[in-house]
């Protein structure tokens, strides 16, 4: 009974916060909202539904740990030194357990940027390789953008690589608990990472699933595949429980509604339109109204059709 009036809460939360216009949840801290236990052991500070600025410190990512009876595991690393710091006193806070490993979920700045914190105190970081070959080639870039928005925020935060690395799947075992650390296919970023615990049924899936914010499509990204990773190895995980990059925890058929019906449903406006004689500049403008009620849907939308529209015209 009490677990599911937690999960109950959590997601009425959702429903009551996701927006980008409400103020930090969170005055007293670095971070944007207070970690919540959503399921027992696994807990998550929810980052703000909107672009990374100074007021949210970059914290628009989800932010998680578990407690594993001996050790902690840390989702991300952070969108700075002072952020990751946050994190932890907050982590000090609810257990006595060390932290043992932090995993980067992907090579952007919001998973990354905090890494240095952690090493520092000797923390082993784990990242896809793909993810290390991004902080490796662009981490300099990816840092001056966070110097930008965060200003003094930013002070004392370099690029720290992560110090391990996996291909397809890397297996924690630590106290009474097995987390799968999964590579499932290309999706929304390279080294795409999803932290799966079978045992308790909840997947920390990282960005191959969104449901509060508009999913980013970056020039890179190739949405058929990410529809194909979504729909087959994710999907067939079974999970129950669903933490995703962005947004409140939730469940898989919230997730799939608004990831990978969304892909699908703006996929076929653009083949509509391409097969119609329609070009870059009209691809702009597909109707993609269902789907406004999305945080970041004024920053995104067009940007999306018109990176699909070039990925699909010689399709």
């Amino acid at each position: 009974m009490r677990l599911s009036m937690t999960i109950a809460g959590v997601l009425l939360a959702g429903a009551a916060a996701a927006h980008e216009d409400i103020a930090d949840l969170y005055p007293q801290s670095e971070l944007y909202s207070k970690p919540v236990e959503f399921i027992p052991h696994v807990w998550s500070a929810i980052g703000a539904t909107a672009p990374p600025t100074y007021e949210n410190s970059g914290h628009n990512n989800n932010l998680s740990f578990i407690e594993t009876g001996d050790g902690v595991v840390v989702i991300n690393g952070g969108a700075s030194v002072r952020l990751a710091k946050a994190l932890h006193d907050e982590i000090k806070a609810v257990t006595n357990q060390p932290v043992k490993l932090v995993i980067n979920e992907n090579g952007q700045g919001h998973a990354v940027l905090g890494n240095a914190y952690w090493a520092g105190l000797g923390v082993d970081v784990l990242a896809h390789e793909d993810a290390i070959e991004v902080v490796e080639k662009d981490g300099d870039f990816i840092l001056q953008g966070m110097q930008r928005y965060n200003q003094d925020k930013a002070d004392g935060t370099a690029i720290s690589v992560p110090n391990l690395s996996f291909s397809d799947n890397y297996t924690v075992e630590m106290g009474d608990v097995t987390i799968e650390v999964l590579h499932l296919g290309p999706a929304h970023d390279p080294g795409d990472v999803q932290v799966w615990i079978p045992q308790w049924g909840i997947v920390i899936a990282g960005d191959i699933a969104f449901h509060e914010r508009m999913p980013p499509i970056f020039a890179e990204t190739c949405t058929s595949c990410w529809i194909e990773t979504f729909d087959g190895p994710f999907t067939d995980l079974g999970a129950t429980y669903v933490i995703p990059g962005h947004g409140h925890p939730t469940n898989m058929a919230q997730v799939t509604r608004y990831t990978s019906d969304y892909l699908k449903d703006l996929r076929a406006k653009i083949r509509t339109h391409i097969d119609e004689g329609g070009d870059l500049a009209g691809a702009f403008y597909v109707d993609q109204s269902n789907w406004a009620r999305l945080d970041t849907f004024e920053e995104l939308a067009t940007k999306n059709a018109g990176r699909v529209f070039e990925e699909m015209e010689w399709e």
